[in-house]
């Protein structure tokens, strides 16, 4: 998927997709846009700021619909919240291990060995990296 930049960018992934273009899903997928990985609360918030009254249960909603039509991906974070990214190219996720900050990491998943998993067929992999975020470590060593 061609990068996200614009409203009118965003207006045009809506209708590619076939979603209609409302001013929620509108301000919740500029919200995505602009880059990194947020929780439904952080979106929420966000959209909210530029539409008066949002719910997280609306952002929820949008969100399912984003994912099915591919236009979001989903991460799950272990006891966090999930956190959502425009979807674009494969790739794998770093995972601080203390704040929960999430990166992108632009490399591809290993098959599994031959021989092994006999009789599965494999759609997808994901590799977590997992460690401290650069700030967390500088915090980490403070201490």
């Amino acid at each position: 998927m061609d990068e996200l930049t614009g409203r009118e960018a965003v207006i045009q992934r809506l209708r590619d997709v076939g979603l209609r273009v409302t001013g929620p899903r509108l301000e919740v997928l500029t919200v995505l846009a602009s880059g990194g990985h947020l929780d439904v609360e952080a979106i929420t918030a966000t959209a909210r700021e530029r539409l008066g009254t949002l719910t997280s249960q609306a952002v929820y909603e949008m969100l399912r619909h984003f994912q099915e039509t591919g236009l979001v991906g989903k991460f799950d974070r272990p006891g966090l919240p999930a956190v959502f990214e425009i979807a674009g190219p494969p790739h794998q996720h770093a995972l601080c291990v203390r704040c929960g900050r999430v990166e992108n990491v632009d490399t591809e998943a290993p098959r599994p060995p031959r021989g092994t998993l006999r009789d599965w067929r494999m759609n997808d992999a994901e590799i977590v990296f997992k460690g401290l975020c650069p700030d967390c470590a500088r915090s980490a060593a403070g201490h």
